[in-house]
């Protein structure tokens, strides 16, 4: 499935981001656990040295469901962040899933505690997230099995966030655990 997604840095009280978030319909609150690996043996399966990940392997927890996931990243000719292909399968036991992972030699890269308020329109799905260590986020992601044109679907969700009443940054270019790589290793 492509996910394209942008995730941009709130600078408006998460009272008032959810306030305007009414309007959505809202799904539901999660606590959610995400925890990456990287495999010692393979290049691609590992951050490079600007802490950039192009693929991952995560093990979710969310609320009482678990999911392991594979995240591939595609860029543009300028090497800018466009979408991932992700390949996601909710699993029955997150310890067990855990220790399968273990003994297949993948090791933990780093663990991310997040609180997602989740909100969806017709088209997107919109995560006000409240991440510990790193800040509260905004992030609106548009999931299809279609060949789309990525550029356009992504203007989209940018027009969507600019006219939120909420203040924003400018899109990040990168997810959560390359922002924990960058605040861990300065």
């Amino acid at each position: 499935m492509k996910e394209i997604e942008i995730l941009v840095e709130v600078h408006t009280p998460i009272d008032e981001c959810k306030k305007e978030l009414e309007k959505y319909e809202y799904i539901d609150q999660k606590e959610v656990i995400d925890i990456y690996y990287y495999d010692p043996l393979r290049e691609d399966l590992k951050p490079n040295e600007k802490n950039e990940i192009n693929q991952c392997m995560r093990l979710r927890k969310k609320a009482d469901k678990t999911y392991i996931t594979y995240k591939v990243d595609k860029f543009d000719d300028n090497n800018i962040w466009l979408y991932s292909d992700e390949y996601e399968t909710e699993v029955k036991d997150f310890n067990k899933t855990k220790e399968i992972i273990d003994l297949l030699g993948l090791k933990e890269l780093l663990t991310i505690y997040n609180k997602k308020s989740i909100y969806k329109t017709d088209k997107f799905e919109i995560a006000l997230e409240e991440v510990n260590d790193l800040g509260t986020f905004l992030e609106v992601e548009y999931c299809t099995d279609e060949d789309v044109d990525v550029i356009s679907i992504k203007k989209e969700i940018q027009e969507f966030i600019n006219h939120l009443n909420i203040e924003t940054s400018e899109e990040l270019h990168m997810g959560k655990p390359e922002m924990m790589l960058n605040k861990i290793n300065g």
